[in-house]
């Protein structure tokens, strides 16, 4: 039973939380809890907050990963021992635990590490002697590089998530129940779309595209485990009785229909052009873009591949991480005929023009530059065994020019039908796509 921000953000949110587990208890089940940090953004004890605190020290220093990932871990540790404590007083024995303690090994990627094993032996002894353990979400151990430390890691955004499904494969769980403060999966944002229903059922996979594709509901490492283990997840409501939305197997629920609308933040969409490069050179430039990428965990949207070009969005908040890679880079390539390169991430900056000269002794050299569109988002038309058929498309881009709705780029996947908007029409795009394919969700 995973609990988020808002399900213990006061104490009567915890209130409420703890009276669910008690009842699971009480209805002949051993529930194993996971917590995340008290509060969102702007709380004083929200994982923001703690960040925030690290950032004031010293604002043009970065702090170490090592110890940001440490300090987030702080907020669920409070969250743990509050949650057990209260439902001790309401007498039921709980252990607050640990991500360490729980037994979840990660890989070593700082801000956002995968796990790699979970131990849950501690747990289970805890079980076995009546108790109820409390976990600390978000957080698990890795060794260091150098083999002699155990060092804390998280797990990125919404990785209690992630925590209460990598504990329900490990124990073999009847069922992975998250809780938050709306009824279920929406068909879309509720803030942009009121009357947006509650989806009852929906498949592993729509539920992670929902997910990937902007919805906050449930994180897609979550649904990837379940789904890979072959544990029911629901979605809940803490505050209320509502039934909440339950995910399947693909084979549980079959049939074609649209799932909902989702959008995310705020992105830049970048857009490489490769004509001036060699044409046995251009493999390796998206090579080198990827791999890159890749390292520094930069998270890509609309990705686009051509011949002569390569493009993709990402998130705004990234975009300096990508400036800091991409704008200057220095690649010699030859190939047969050797060519010096050099990237250009949207108008020429000091460090482009400084790089080209220092350059100019040492042979040929040519430009990747990189349009960059900013003040952008997507919007996505989510579905199951419809996307792919004819009119769906065309309905899709149809809609947003009758809206005049401005369309910069276009995706799709096996479940979704993507399109890149200006950010300022976001609302009115997620609104009208979601008011054009009512009639065909599911409820």
């Amino acid at each position: 039973m995973k609990f988020g921000g808002t399900s213990v953000a006061t104490p009567e949110a915890r209130n409420s939380a703890a009276l669910r587990v008690i009842s699971a208890k009480e209805q002949g089940f051993s529930p194993v809890v996971v917590v995340s940090a008290i509060g969102r953004r702007g709380a004083p004890y929200a994982t923001d907050t703690l960040i925030n605190a690290l950032a004031e020290v010293d604002p043009p220093t970065a702090p170490r990963p090592r110890e940001l990932d440490l300090l987030m871990s702080c907020g669920e540790v409070l969250s743990a021992v509050l949650f057990a404590h209260l439902l001790k007083s309401l007498g039921h024995p709980a252990s607050a635990m640990t991500g360490v303690q729980a037994g979840i090994h990660t890989d070593g990627n700082y801000g956002n590490a995968r796990v790699t094993q979970v131990e849950p032996a501690g747990i289970l002894r805890f079980l076995e002697q009546g108790d109820i353990p409390v976990v600390c979400g978000f957080q698990g151990v890795c060794a260091s590089p150098e083999g002699w430390l155990s060092e804390i890691t998280t797990l990125g955004r919404g990785g209690s998530d992630t925590t209460g499904s990598a504990l329900g494969a490990a124990l073999g769980a009847e069922a992975v129940e998250v809780f938050t403060d709306v009824d279920g999966v929406k068909s879309a944002d509720p803030d942009f779309v009121p009357h947006a229903p509650t989806l009852r059922t929906v498949t592993y996979d729509e539920v992670a595209e929902i997910a990937h594709l902007g919805a906050k509901v449930l994180h897609p490492r979550a649904a990837e485990i379940a789904m890979n283990n072959g544990i029911p997840l629901w979605v809940k409501n803490t505050f209320s009785d509502d039934p909440g939305t339950r995910i399947v197997p693909r084979s549980d629920y079959p049939g074609k229909r649209v799932t909902g609308v989702t959008h995310t933040g705020k992105l830049v969409y970048l857009q490489f052009n490769f004509e001036s490069s060699e044409a046995s050179h251009v493999r390796e430039l998206q090579s080198v873009v990827y791999e890159m990428l890749e390292r520094y965990g930069i998270n890509l949207f609309m990705i686009n591949v051509s011949p002569t070009g390569l493009g993709f969005g990402v998130p705004r908040s990234q975009y300096e991480v990508v400036m800091d890679l991409m704008d200057g880079l220095v690649l010699p390539l030859d190939g047969g005929r050797p060519v010096i390169y050099l990237f250009q991430i949207g108008p020429a900056t000091k460090e482009v023009e400084t790089q080209e000269r220092l350059l100019r002794p040492l042979g040929e050299q040519r430009r990747i530059v990189a349009e960059v569109t900013e003040g952008c988002t997507m919007v996505s038309v989510i579905g199951h065994e419809v996307l792919q058929q004819p009119g769906i498309f065309l309905r899709t881009l149809r809609t947003l020019h009758e809206a005049k709705v401005p369309v910069l780029q276009t995706s799709d996947s096996d479940l979704s039908v993507s399109c890149l908007v200006p950010e300022a029409d976001m609302e009115r795009a997620v609104r009208t796509l979601h008011d054009a394919f009512a009639g065909a969700v599911a409820p």
